[in-house]
């Protein structure tokens, strides 16, 4: 029995193909920008020169494809089933990814996260979990969706 709600674990059999969670908002900034540029090094003028990129496509500085999918982790994170899988988790597999639309300073996302499979694995107590993590904006369009592939413990036997 648990008695508290951290000891609370989301196992391989907890999940089914077609569970939906949908994680907080938070907002797109300059700053995200300017610090993702610096750590990663990339100084793309489409992300860090508002002329350079006035000029694009675009019309303006977008976010680096690469921090809309870290801020959807982190976003990820703040769910519950996240939260709860913490301890069942083995490792990542893979992560695939795809950008649909740009992402701009001052767009605030969610992601919506659900469950597209599962499987047990050759070796017993561990199976593999996919899902897919979309990332949309305040205007309901999705931005990125990428596909989450997680080695995950399976519930102990009794």
């Amino acid at each position: 029995m648990l008695n508290r709600l951290e000891d609370y674990v989301v196992y391989l059999e907890d999940l089914a193909v077609g569970d939906r969670f949908v994680s907080p908002a938070r907002t797109v900034t300059e700053a995200d920008i300017v610090a993702f540029a610096g750590l990663s090094g990339d100084f793309n003028p489409l992300h860090t020169d508002a002329v350079a990129a006035g000029d694009s496509a675009f019309g303006q500085r977008i976010a680096h494809g690469l921090l809309v999918l870290a801020i959807a982790s982190g976003l990820s994170a703040r769910t519950p089933v996240i939260k709860f899988m913490e301890r069942s988790v083995l490792g990542l597999l893979g992560v695939e990814c795809r950008w649909l639309k740009p992402t701009l300073i001052g767009d605030t996302i969610h992601v919506v996260l659900e469950v597209t499979g599962k499987r047990a694995t050759s070796k017993p107590g561990r199976g593999v979990v996919e899902m897919r993590r979309s990332a949309v904006n305040q205007r309901g369009e999705t931005v990125m969706e990428s596909t989450w592939t997680t080695l995950v413990r399976a519930r102990p036997a009794a």
